[in-house]
């Protein structure tokens, strides 16, 4: 019986025992799929202020601080992880040039309960380049052997513009940089196989110095061969080759096929062009040149509406043809119905001749109202232009005539001239410029014929110059001053569409447009002599909107028979820029002091 008992004790005990150890299990695999524990913790970075946002951005300790609970770590792993903060902080010392470093780390508790681990970081000197061998091997170091050659000055402008030169802090960006932008310049000017041979920088943690020691093998010197296009189906060969502005045997160069590339885009017949040169080493001598084409569709019509403070809402309608009649020439015709202006131009242009030429046949036909004065004026036009990278000229002869209806009376003149327009850019961009300058000049020489005055025998100058200048912590500045003059007899009539006037949103904003001139009878007219000028400064509203600025500015100008007798009118304001993908669209708010009053600026237009 007392065995009996004894083992039913012994049962019921073990029984138990089981049991709570099966709890328990149950409550270890419940932790366990819970994850561990989280251990919440501060870090303090105490170092120079641009080290100390390198450590807190790149630590261990820094990227598990704000995990999420599905990569938290426990107590463990924080001991794990601060133990190996030093030598990791080390690690990330020595990519800025402090090879020296001296880090704690150490842990303690704040007052509130958390754990706190402190960086404590002694950075010692800064190591600097104390020595630079830059050595060349290849077609390079062969062609440079000639005093005076391409390659000597390729060769000077490569250890020349070595970034880190002697006396600067050696810092790893820096290194990886210098590697990077001197081995594109070997390749992109006639070296495209060049590759470094050896890369060194030898460090001297003690003495703080770096020595670096680099080898170019620039490979063989690459030669233009044949141009091959693709992708031509209706439009001709001719006009893609005649744009090209290198010859057979003549070294690569990076800038010349891009150059090329962005000529073939402009030339309006594709939307997309790419322009390569083949890499393969066995026909360096004479790489062929590959251009791939999209071709737009012959033909294109354009709706658009838009309006402007100049002329008010206007709808408009453009159609090209890029082959007319089977032709390799280009027409557009534009017309555009709006409140004050109706107007058309038209325009045929050759596709591209020998020496980037096109010759031009254009004419327009307007109807202006302004204020108690009507203008019907047209133009015939028969010339060239030629459109190189940077610079546009045309050349035309030019018949011309204008009618003028005001109070005073009609007045109606014709002329003929030989003209010569001039236009420069240096612009980060041509839609959006924020950095570079434009400058565009006019010339003409011809004779007159008037109904009010003699005819004869008269000049025209003109020029225009636009600056843009970006002035750090995303402010932006523009300038802008134009200036014309009639060369001319008084007793001479020259045609209204030849003379100034003032006024307007791209002239002096405070003013409608074309309402600054000399009066005659009390009626504004245009004058024989123009200049105004411009100053705006602008930047972005927020950074979460770059692309909508708002302005302030100052213009002031105006129109006259005689340099003496030409009073600016002043307008100031403030404006918004959108900066859309189609050009900038603004709306100004302008005050001009000599009438008094404040008039809305508005350039905004949408096509479809």
């Amino acid at each position: 019986m007392i065995r009996a008992a004894a083992a039913l004790a012994l049962a019921l005990l073990l029984g138990g025992c089981a049991a709570l150890n099966g709890a328990r299990d149950e409550q270890a695999k419940d932790a366990a799929a819970a994850g561990p524990t989280r251990a919440p913790y501060r870090l303090e970075v105490i170092a120079p202020d641009a080290l100390k946002t390198l450590l807190a951005d790149y630590l261990d300790l820094a990227r598990f601080r704000n995990a999420p609970d599905t990569e938290a770590i426990d107590a463990s792993e924080l001991t794990r992880l601060t133990a190996a903060a030093p030598a990791q902080a080390r690690s990330l010392l020595e990519t800025e040039g402090y090879f020296a470093a001296q880090v704690q780390a150490t842990r303690r508790v704040a007052d509130d309960g958390v754990p706190v681990v402190e960086i404590r970081v002694e950075p010692g000197p800064r190591s600097v380049v104390e020595h630079v061998d830059f050595v060349v091997e290849g077609e390079l170091k062969t062609l440079a052997g000639q005093p005076g050659s391409e390659a000597a000055a390729l060769l000077a402008s490569l250890r020349s513009g070595w970034p880190l030169q002697p006396g600067q802090a050696f810092r790893q960006p820096a290194w990886s940089a210098a590697k990077t932008g001197t081995l594109a310049r070997a390749r992109a000017e006639g070296y495209p196989a060049a590759a470094w041979a050896s890369t060194e920088a030898r460090v001297d943690a003690e003495q703080h110095r770096v020595a670096i020691a680099v080898t170019l093998d620039s490979g063989v010197l690459y030669r233009l061969g044949a141009i091959r296009i693709e992708g031509l189906e209706r439009y001709d060969e001719n006009a893609v080759r005649r744009l090209s502005t290198f010859s057979a045997g003549q070294p690569y160069s990076e800038k010349l096929l891009l150059d090329y590339q962005e000529r073939i885009v402009k030339l309006g017949l594709f939307d997309s062009a790419t322009v390569e040169l083949d890499p393969d080493p066995a026909t360096a001598s004479a790489a062929p040149v590959r251009v791939r084409v999209h071709e737009l569709t012959q033909q294109q019509s354009t709706v658009g509406v838009g309006i402007s403070a100049n002329t008010g809402p206007r709808v408009t309608l453009e159609h090209r043809n890029r082959r007319p009649f089977g032709l390799h020439w280009v027409s557009t015709n534009k017309f555009e119905i709006g409140q004050a202006r109706k107007a058309w131009s038209g325009e045929l242009i050759s596709h591209p001749l020998d020496n980037l030429y096109r010759n031009l046949v254009a004419g327009t036909a307007e109807r202006l109202s302004t204020g108690d004065e009507v203008r019907t004026a047209w133009t015939a036009r028969l010339g060239r232009i030629q459109d190189a990278q940077r610079i546009e000229r045309t050349y035309y002869l030019e018949l011309t005539h204008a009618r003028v209806d005001n109070p005073a009376g009609p007045t109606r003149a014709e002329a003929v001239t030989v003209n010569y327009n001039w236009i420069y850019r240096d612009l980060d961009s041509i839609l959006l410029p924020t950095e570079g300058y434009t400058l565009s000049l006019q010339s003409a020489l011809g004779r007159s014929r008037n109904t009010t005055l003699e005819g004869g025998p008269f000049g025209r100058g003109y020029g225009r110059v636009t600056l843009y200048q970006p002035l750090g912590r995303a402010w932006y500045a523009s300038l802008r001053v134009e200036a014309g003059q009639i060369f001319a007899a008084d007793s001479v009539g020259v045609p209204d569409t030849l003379m100034f006037r003032a006024g307007g949103d791209d002239s002096v904003r405070g003013y409608a447009y074309r309402t600054l001139g000399p009066l005659t009878g009390g009626e504004v007219s245009s004058g024989r002599m123009l200049f105004t000028g411009s100053a705006e400064i602008a930047r972005p509203i927020s950074a979460r909107m770059p692309s909508l600025w708002w302005a302030a500015f100052v213009d002031a100008g105006n129109a006259a028979n005689r340099w003496k007798d030409l009073s600016p009118a002043w307008g100031y304001g403030l404006g918004l820029r959108w900066r859309s993908p189609v050009g900038p669209l603004r709306i100004d708010l302008a005050y001009g002091e000599e009438v008094h009053r404040v008039r809305l600026h508005l350039s905004v237009g949408i096509a479809f």
